[in-house]
Parts: structure tokens; C-alpha cells; sequence
């Protein structure tokens, strides 16, 4: 299968790129640090090709999406965390702008180029937040990174029900509590003790593999066992995260800041 994975060249998505090409699959890694994506690919087995894309620019997504002639399966994989208030190209609050929006663009851009399946990273800290459609973007509310990035979260995962609500084969993971870049600048696994507890980048990326080639019905969320830590599992969602109505509402809202949409 060919196969794309943004944010390929750290992480979880370096992990999940690297299993991928050694299954023989043909990955391509999307991310905004082509340098660093290329030495991180050298050492890649297999069929590894790397592009730019920013998903904090909605021309770079567009442009992106353009250089796509078709794909397998497209795994929705790059983010942020725990940034203060920031923006991006197109003045969306950083969290939704590159979390959920960018990825949004972009998956609505490929469109039926997207020939087998969607996989969104999601993550555990849906559970301590609610969407504010009146005001995705942090306008007028008092801003918290911490709440800013679990509802760009929320966001992937009532993406991943809206998809499957129309017809499309999509999938939401979640590695974990993972010892990687984004934890690490946290302080989160400064501490060695800490840090054995946390699943490795590979660890984390079994949710993602797991939800490229299986067969469980669309719009199925697999996370690790124990919530945080453990093999992946097929995990109930809270009804927030599988609202039809809120889902359709965030799919109009996302279409009408990106200019973007999938007519499915």
C-alpha cells in the first residue's frame, strides 16, 4: 500500500513510518522539516519518500495535496501540545489550526485520491474537555494550552465519527502516554523513573499500524488498555466524542474556515 504519515520524522510518527516500510508498504512522510525528515529517512528501511507540508498554512496544504496523485491510506498523525497562545498562517489558534483543521484541509483536499482509509491520532484528553463552536479559535475566551489541545483532540475524533458517518473507512488511535519530543519539553519524562513507564515512540504507534490494516468497522477508536499505557484495544467513546449533530456542526464550521470540503 502507499501510504502517507504527517509528522513522520519524530515520535510516534517516525515509529509508525518506520514499521510501515518494513511491512513493504511505500510511506511517505509529510512534515514541515524536510531536513530533518530526510536524515531521520536514510536510516528508514524500505520505500521512503519525504515531502513538505505545513499544516500550519493552508497553501502549503493545498500545494501538498496538489503533488498527490492517489493513496492508500492517509494517517493524520502530526501535532502540537501544550503551546501557549500562537497562531497560524490563517489565524487559527495553533492546537485546532494544525491538530484538527490542517488535517481536516488536507484530508478533504485527497479526497477519493484517498483510496482505502483515514487514521487520526487522537488522544486520552477528549475526556476533561468540551468543543465551543462559537469559539474553536480562542477569540474572545480566556486561553488554556492544556484545554486548547484536548478539544483540538475532541476535535480528530468527532472528524474520524463524521467520516464514517459518510461512508468513508476512518479510524482514531492513540499511542499512549509516550516518551517522545512533545512529552519530553513538557518535563513529562525528565525523570528516569517516569520515563520507563512511558511507552517507547514504537509502543505508541501500535494503535496506528493496528488501524491501517484492520478490518473492525469504520469510525472504531483503538486505544491502549490501561487508558494511558498497555496494547491497544477497541475503546468506547464518551457520547461528546460521537455526537452526530456535534460532528456534522464541526465538519460545517472546519469546511467554512478552510474553504475545504469533501463532497462524499
Amino acid at each position: 500500500m502507499r501510504v502517507i504519515v504527517t509528522g513522520g520524522n519524530s515520535g510516534v510518527g517516525a515509529a509508525t513510518a518506520t514499521a510501515l516500510a518494513v511491512l513493504g508498504h511505500d510511506v511517505m512522510i509529510a512534515c514541515r522539516d524536510v531536513d530533518k525528515a530526510q536524515r531521520v529517512a536514510v536510516e528508514m528501511p524500505g520505500n521512503i519518500e519525504v515531502r513538505s507540508l505545513d499544516l500550519a498554512d493552508l497553501a502549503s496544504v493545498r500545494t501538498f495535496a496538489d503533488s498527490v496523485e492517489t493513496v492508500d491510506v492517509l494517517v493524520n498523525n502530526a501535532g502540537v501540545m501544550g503551546m501557549p497562545l500562537t497562531r497560524t498562517v490563517d489565524g487559527f489558534e495553533a492546537h485546532m489550526g494544525i491538530n484538527h483543521l490542517g488535517h481536516f484541509a488536507l484530508t478533504c483536499l485527497l479526497g477519493e485520491r484517498i483510496k482505502d482509509r483515514v487514521v487520526s491520532v487522537a488522544s486520552a484528553t477528549y475526556l476533561f474537555t468540551h468543543l465551543d463552536l462559537a469559539d474553536l479559535n480562542w477569540h474572545t475566551r480566556k486561553y488554556s494550552k492544556w484545554a486548547a489541545y484536548g478539544q483540538s483532540k475532541l476535535a480528530n475524533l468527532l472528524f474520524v465519527r463524521e467520516l464514517a458517518n459518510r461512508g468513508v473507512r476512518a479510524y482514531a488511535s492513540d499511542p499512549g502516554a509516550t516518551d517522545t519530543d512533545i512529552t519530553r519539553s513538557m518535563g513529562m519524562g525528565e525523570h528516569q523513573r517516569i520515563r520507563k513507564l512511558l511507552h517507547t515512540p514504537a509502543q505508541g504507534a501500535r494503535a496506528s499500524l493496528e488501524a491501517v490494516t484492520t478490518d473492525l468497522p469504520t469510525g472504531t477508536y483503538l486505544a491502549p488498555r490501561f487508558n494511558q499505557l498497555g496494547a491497544p484495544t477497541v475503546t468506547k467513546l464518551r457520547p461528546k466524542a460521537v455526537d452526530p449533530a456535534m460532528a456534522r456542526r464541526l465538519w460545517e464550521l472546519s469546511a467554512e474556515l478552510t474553504g475545504c470540503d469533501w463532497a462524499i
